[in-house]
């Protein structure tokens, strides 16, 4: 079981996983001049402070942000990660660590919206804290992130990534994210959704990806990243996995000249591995 407040996760491998695809796929929207939006359906506390109580019980972050923060020849969307992370720390040193939304908003332009959703009373709250001089182009909504999706789809401009990464605490996510990615698909099926998953000793994590493929959208590419072997006892996340439907052509590219590094470097044991996989119309 996770804990479903981030701030005790904030920055570990799962982290620089999920990140590194949210900046490369947001950088590609931002390309061609029409507008888009980016969509966070569990947006969280929007950033995170790696000296609080939270950060500190765990300090999974250490072996997460932590192992890049000083490393030299990263591949290049790595290192774009990094400075994304830098910041928020601009004195150079770790103390503080950017959620889904601080780092999506760093890359709206005028024209670009960005819609969160948080279901935790004190995440939410720190949320609207984050993004109080926003202005217009931000949205914060305090409820659940899956119903919230299907009344906004399809967005106005037609363009959007829709970023998923619910706490996965009870077997009902497993079975949410499937259900909003089939209705969100009917909605925008030209839209790009990312999805983020553990990898845990449990069959709902087993199932996910299979369920996911079953979806039957045409292009979608699939990545994970394993820090170690699962534990004998079952406990603990060894890894997590990105599903990204409708992904922009450079993204596996990409992660083919990353994914190695990253996985030698956040390595804690044997059984560290990485895999990608990907469908094409």
């Amino acid at each position: 079981m996770l804990s479903y407040r981030h701030a005790f996760h904030a920055g570990n491998h799962a982290d620089v996983l999920k990140h590194l695809i949210l900046l490369q796929i947001a950088q590609y929207l931002g390309e061609k001049p029409a507008p888009f939006w980016i969509v966070d359906t569990h947006a969280g506390a929007g950033r995170y402070a790696l000296e609080s109580a939270h950060a500190r019980k765990l300090g999974e972050y250490r072996d997460g942000i932590g192992r890049l923060w000083d490393r030299k020849g990263l591949p290049p969307a790595a290192v774009d990660y990094v400075e994304f992370v830098r910041m928020l720390n601009p004195d150079g040193k770790l103390r503080h660590y950017p959620g889904s939304p601080w780092l999506a908003s760093q890359l709206l332009r005028e024209s670009d919206r960005l819609r969160l959703y948080e279901l935790h009373g004190s995440d939410f709250k720190h949320l609207q804290e984050c993004f109080a001089s926003a202005g217009r182009r931000v949205t914060v909504t305090a409820g659940d992130g899956f119903a919230g999706l299907k009344a906004i789809l399809p967005p106005p401009p037609r363009r959007a990534l829709v970023l998923i990464d619910p706490s996965y605490e009870t077997r009902d996510d497993y079975v949410n994210v499937v259900k909003c990615l089939k209705d969100a698909l009917k909605r925008f099926p030209t839209g790009i959704y990312a999805l983020w998953y553990p990898l845990l000793a449990k069959l709902e994590a087993h199932q996910l990806p299979g369920r996911l493929k079953n979806l039957g959208a045409p292009n979608w590419l699939h990545a994970t990243l394993e820090v170690r072997a699962p534990a004998r006892d079952g406990i603990g996340l060894h890894g997590s996995g990105m599903f990204i439907i409708n992904p922009p052509w450079t993204l596996e590219k990409t992660l083919h000249e990353t994914l190695p590094a990253l996985t030698a470097i956040l390595a804690q044991g044997d059984g560290a591995r990485y895999m990608l996989e990907s469908q094409s119309a």
